[in-house]
């Protein structure tokens, strides 16, 4: 593989598609060259998969991953979306109405986190479905966030669900990679040919607010807060090497993602990144 496809992950623009619809969103981002998306925090409607497919057909933007829910985040709250659990035909139809071979799980159910056994327990789940989804042609991926970083039995909890699985592959990101302690190149590496997917998504230290208004109580609680996302190229990630790294471990898809923009608007924040991953030479990933 000489190159990857660099994308966008559409949780980015909920907001611009719950105004103006999901086909409008797509021509922006075709505008500013982006041909590909994942699909994440958005109502898998009958409306929003016609115009994904619409989106196919007159603009080009290719579908590189749908995403879904395990089951519901705990036993309070409901899933926002589709969930293997009660929705897994629904969640097929969808897939092959976009031409999509990739299904991600965006975040494990809150009911799995609290110890390292829920958590793998919650991985043989995960790989049962990876297979019966394997019949229909499609891959099931698994997306990290920090969390899977705790340390069990001397590595990190997403080595061991590495270990466990076979067919289920992984989404990393290089900025929760970062900040569950992994220098994310490397970390990248041992999971050579169990990902097409890998998150671009910058990290910085932001300033101290105005201690002036910050009560004593709360002054330890300033330090998790200056840990910020950052746009592709605007933080300390050396991301041409996270990107040789993805592109060498047979990564097909690199989607940046920033979860939030700072009071930025949504769209610079893509052309800031976009335009670094220009000038660190990968406009023809585009």
């Amino acid at each position: 593989m000489k190159q990857g496809k660099i994308g966008v992950q559409m949780m980015m623009l909920k907001q611009d598609i719950q105004q103006y619809g999901i086909y409008a969103a797509l021509e922006k981002l075709a505008d500013l060259g982006f041909g590909a998306v994942e699909v994440s925090q958005i109502a898998m409607t009958k409306e929003n998969v016609q115009a994904l497919a619409r989106a196919q057909r007159e603009l080009g933007v290719q579908v590189a991953a749908m995403s879904c829910g395990l089951e519901d985040i705990s036993g309070k709250y409901k899933y926002p979306g589709d969930t293997l659990r009660d929705d897994l035909e629904k969640i097929i139809d969808d897939c092959r109405a976009v031409d999509c071979s990739i299904l991600r799980i965006g975040m494990l159910p809150m009911s799995y986190a609290a110890t390292p056994q829920r958590m793998l327990e919650m991985t043989d789940i995960c790989e049962e479905y990876a297979r019966r989804l394997k019949h229909h042609g499609i891959d099931l991926y698994y997306h990290a966030h920090n969390m899977e970083f705790f340390r069990w039995q001397g590595k990190p909890i997403l080595t061991h669900m590495r270990e466990r699985t076979q067919c289920m592959g992984f989404e990393l990101d290089s900025h929760w990679m970062w900040r569950g302690g992994v220098e994310p190149a490397a970390y990248i590496r041992s999971f050579a040919g169990r990902i097409r997917l890998l998150h671009l998504k910058d990290y910085r230290i932001g300033l101290v607010p105005d201690m002036s208004s910050v009560p004593p109580q709360q002054f330890n609680q300033v330090f998790g807060t200056i840990e910020q996302y950052a746009e592709v190229g605007e933080g300390s990630l050396d991301m041409p090497a996270i990107i040789q790294a993805g592109l060498e471990s047979r990564r097909e898809y690199f989607l940046i993602e920033q979860d939030e923009t700072y009071d930025r608007d949504i769209w610079e924040s893509l052309r800031i990144s976009r335009d670094n991953l220009i000038r660190m030479g990968y406009q023809s990933w585009l």
